[in-house]
């Protein structure tokens, strides 16, 4: 990414949490947000989880270390790049002029047009005001916590919360919504797989067009955003956290899901070929 530009579309609020919960420490609350939301909790849980924790982050305390503004500023050229990527591919397929979404950056806590966000939730997308949200400590956690490191590993984080931003440009997303709002818990946990391994696959044609346009993507790359998609499957984390897992409680996919649908978009480079929810669970 060196010499590439950085995103204009950028909200940089970081030391300006609304009250960011540090107790736990900023990388240990999000591992537990996320082993709640996989073992079948909800944001409501989430926040239950970090009240407590105890400190609030202020813009006086707030200093940030060299690798948050490098990890700022890579994540700027990351929403360049998809800007460039589906602005061609939308105009080139007829699907209308692409929308940039904006990227905020924040610490601990920031309000949003879904709700108070948390780092606790990790990296979200709000379609309710186009705005993708990342505390780039989750960054951090990733590889300590996790794993999962590399600088595709943490472009194939932001090119997902994209994904979900296409979804709502072409309608899917908001779709979805509606028929969860009508359907059991497990059932909106199904149709919330078939959610994020869309986005997953969304990531990977971004990962297509990028490399062709700009030849970015080198040896060892692909596999640092495998080695992520299979870190934050649904049953690796529950199997990490308890020993088993619970497929009614799966919100994301599994490992083998996600990692499936992410290559099957760098090789194809074809929204058409994306479509997770006319299929059988067996067939995702």
């Amino acid at each position: 990414m060196d010499g590439r530009r950085e995103s204009q579309n950028v909200e940089d609020r970081r030391g300006l949490s609304g009250g960011g919960k540090a107790g736990l420490g900023i990388g240990g609350i999000v591992i537990v947000a996320i082993l709640t939301l996989v073992m079948g909790g909800d944001l409501g849980d989430v926040l239950n989880v970090v009240q407590g924790a105890g400190g609030a982050a202020t813009e006086e305390s707030y200093q940030p270390t060299a690798e948050n503004e490098a990890l700022a500023k890579f994540s700027r050229q990351i929403l360049a790049s998809t800007e460039d990527v589906w602005s061609a591919y939308f105009r080139k397929n007829g699907l209308g002029e692409y929308q940039n979404p904006v990227l905020v950056l924040y610490t601990g806590s920031t309000s949003t047009s879904c709700g108070q966000g948390q780092a606790a939730m990790g990296p979200f997308y709000c379609s309710a005001d186009q705005k993708l949200y990342i505390d780039l400590s989750f960054f951090s956690s990733m590889k300590s916590q996790l794993g999962a490191d590399g600088d595709f590993a943490y472009a194939y984080v932001i090119a997902h919360e994209v994904g979900h931003h296409v979804q709502n440009l072409v309608g899917t997303l908001g779709q979805a919504h509606q028929q969860m709002a009508r359907m059991s818990k497990t059932d909106s946990n199904r149709m919330s797989v078939r959610i994020e391994l869309q986005a997953d696959f969304y990531a990977g044609v971004w990962a297509h067009y990028e490399n062709s346009m700009f030849t970015s993507i080198e040896d060892g790359d692909l596999e640092e955003a495998i080695r992520c998609a299979s870190v934050i499957g649904d049953d690796y984390l529950q199997k990490k956290a308890q020993g088993y897992a619970v497929e009614e409680s799966f919100t994301h996919g599994t490992a083998a899901q996600r990692m499936r649908w992410l290559k099957k978009g760098m090789q194809t480079g074809d929204l058409r070929q994306g479509d997770t929810f006319s299929l059988k669970d067996s067939q995702l």
